[in-house]
């Protein structure tokens, strides 16, 4: 009966459609619609079908699809078509990734798109360009407080810079993804400037109260975010006399998803970012899109209804753009964005896998893979189509979001080992070579998180500065080990850029009013093009981790065992210092890599036989790789070297 009304609402919502979209060549579009209109009614029924307006809205949410996919272009419309045929394109294990910020990396678009082929180089195919939507000078938390949701910010370009920039990529077979805040907008945005203003319209756009009752009943329960710069979730608004919910700095205002208008608006403006070029989507804090009284205001259930509604209205008008979910939340709660009431994904096809990114930090602090190990174990399977996003460093700080039942079961006590970490990669702790600096310190708490690049954190830093090479070369071996586990592990491994290089802390943020405060912003380098040269002279650090990157993506590509399929699994070899797995290919049932990181500074071993069952493998025909050389075996004990990584098989590379 409820899909009956379904589809009759259906026919006078499309009956009631401006005569000029009916006109135009819908054909792809309705049937797609009538495909998911029943999930997409039912959700949006769930959420606002109490308002006396849910007819009007449920017309305008159809007329947003159909419009953006009259604007969307006949090349992106066969992209869609190509990819609803290969639906796990993104699965395969030929894509590796790159976040940067586009005036870090080359100044503006223009610049990037000149830059296109240093992706191929290294052998990137797909290229997050964080934030460069239209956001204040000051107050922007780094793109992330965005004043107009459809133009890009003039300090890095154009839409025509944006689309030339998506062409070069595409014609190069390079994915783009882009920045959508979801979250929240810049307080000097139009919306926000109009609430200001006193129109009601408007100030439904956003939590905002009279007094202090709803927003310190809020506060019992809710977090914050950052304690330091940023206390409270709430912010007193002296031209309108209210108080606004500011969940992040007091210069973003929360946007309120109980209002209808909201949800079309933004997924007006997703659909916007497809057109221009975007293949993937990245979603900014969607775990805070529901706020509840009596809640932490994260993970829920009302937010993944958002995220599903938004993905099967995209389903509709760009099937062939992904979602990313960037939720950085307990282990428990990551799996969830995929779609938790689902076989494959029906939220976010990709999520960031920051449980992995922090237990890796673990394992080189501790030079062990106890927490690692167990981490891994305790993090629940993902769904089929949907893939994790894996990386060692981004723009953001480390957090060390642990489960505690973990860290306990790992042999630490939590409170004490996360102040250890801390101490470490801030270089607190004695004999440790690591330049990070501590962020969001809870001085309430006790808690902090890390800021820092990749090659400070390893050590390297430190080991430039002292000329000590046996130090230098024990910081690129770790830099190499880190990013073989995340190109192994299963699913789409991501650097940051300047990474690949060996960049260094940059610390001449301190000298910006803007971004003294914020640790994060030595990590966020601007990429010296003469000094990325060294790439090319023998034995700089610059080219002996470029080249291993390199080599290890070239060869990531031809394995076929690491294309993601839920196809990995975690062995224990009774050794702490190992973390060690295999990836087999489901297709093919003799394609099987065994791969195993040693993060000790001394040489480790394992039994091979203690693993599997004899004749799994053929020991004598065992092969690296990533190296090409067989590994040292005594029998069947393989032997590590300090901080290496092998991917062994006993088969041939194509």
């Amino acid at each position: 009966m409820y899909e009956q009304v379904s589809h009759s609402l259906l026919n006078r919502i499309l009956d009631r459609l401006k005569p000029e979209t009916r006109k135009r060549d819908l054909r792809h579009f309705y049937t797609r619609l009538g495909a998911n209109f029943y999930t997409i009614h039912s959700l949006f029924h769930h959420l606002y079908g109490e308002r006396d307006d849910f007819t009007r809205q449920m017309v305008r949410l159809v007329e947003v699809m159909a419009c953006q996919y009259i604007e969307r272009s006949p090349s992106l419309k066969e992209v869609d078509i190509a990819r609803e045929r290969d639906h796990n394109w993104f699965l395969s294990q030929k894509w590796v990734g790159m976040a940067l910020y586009t005036d870090g990396f080359a100044g503006d678009l223009v610049g990037l798109a000149s830059r296109a082929g240093y992706f191929q180089e290294l052998g990137v195919n797909m290229v997050h360009v964080m934030p460069i939507i239209k956001y204040p000078e000051g107050a922007g938390d780094g793109g992330y407080a965005v004043s107009d949701f459809r133009d890009v910010d003039e300090r890095v370009g154009t839409l025509e810079d944006l689309r030339n920039l998506a062409r070069e990529l595409h014609r190069r077979d390079i994915l783009l993804a882009l920045d959508v805040v979801v979250n929240h907008t810049s307080d000097e945005h139009e919306w926000a400037r109009r609430a200001r203003a006193g129109e009601k319209t408007y100030q439904d756009y956003y939590y905002i109260f009279d007094n202090r009752d709803v927003p310190d009943m809020f506060e019992e329960t809710m977090p914050e975010i950052f304690p330091e710069t940023a206390p409270g979730n709430f912010t007193y608004d002296e031209t309108m006399g209210k108080w606004v919910m500011t969940v992040f700095n007091n210069y973003q205002w929360d946007l309120n998803y109980s209002n209808p208008a909201v949800f079309i608006e933004m997924l007006d403006i997703i659909l916007y970012w497809a057109n221009q070029g975007a293949d993937i989507v990245r979603l900014d804090a969607v775990a805070f899109l529901w706020k509840k009284i009596a809640t932490t205001c994260q993970n829920e259930r009302e937010a993944h209804l958002i995220l599903q509604l938004m993905k099967d209205c995209c389903q509709v008008t760009a099937p062939g753009v992904l979602f990313i979910a960037e939720a950085i939340v307990a282990p428990v709660e990551i799996t969830k964005y995929f779609g938790e009431d689902a076989v494959i994904a029906k939220e976010c096809e990709i999520a960031y896998n920051a449980t992995f990114m922090a237990l890796l930090w673990d394992a080189v602090a501790t030079k062990n893979a106890r927490l690692l190990n167990q981490g891994i174990r305790s993090l629940p399977n993902k769904l089929n189509r949907s893939t994790w996003l894996n990386y060692i460093r981004c723009h953001d700080d480390i957090g060390l979001s642990f489960d505690d039942a973990d860290i306990v079961q790992a042999g630490y006590d939590p409170h004490s080992h996360r102040r250890f970490l801390v101490d470490w990669f801030t270089g607190a702790y004695p004999g440790s070579p690591a330049r990070g600096k501590p962020f969001g310190v809870n001085r309430k708490t006790g808690d902090a998180r890390i800021s820092g690049s990749l090659a400070s954190l390893v050590g390297l830093e430190s080991a430039l500065e002292s000329g000590d090479p046996d130090a230098i070369q024990r910081s690129v071996d770790l830099i190499l080990l880190l990013n073989s586990l995340i190109m192994s592990f299963g699913g789409i491994p991501l650097l940051y850029y300047g990474d690949e290089l060996g960049t260094i802390n940059d610390y001449d943020y301190i000298n910006d009013a803007a971004k003294a405060d914020d640790t994060r912003w030595m990590h966020r380098p601007h990429i010296d093009w003469q000094t990325a040269e060294l790439r090319y002279r023998r034995g700089t650090v610059q080219q002996r981790i470029f080249d291993g990157l390199q080599k290890m993506i070239a060869i990531r590509k031809t394995i076929t065992a690491f294309a993601d399929y839920n196809n990995r699994e975690l062995l224990d070899t009774g050794n702490p210092h190992l973390f060690t797995f295999i990836r087999s290919n489901p297709f093919m049932l003799d394609d099987i890599v065994l791969v195993v990181a040693n993060f000790d500074s001394s040489p480790q071993s394992l039994t091979l036989s203690d693993l599997w069952q004899r004749g799994r493998f053929e020991y004598s025909r065992l092969r690296d790789l990533y190296s090409g050389e067989s590994p040292r075996l005594f029998k069947d004990q393989l032997v590590i070297p300090p901080y290496r990584f092998y991917w062994l098989s006993d088969q041939e590379l194509p």
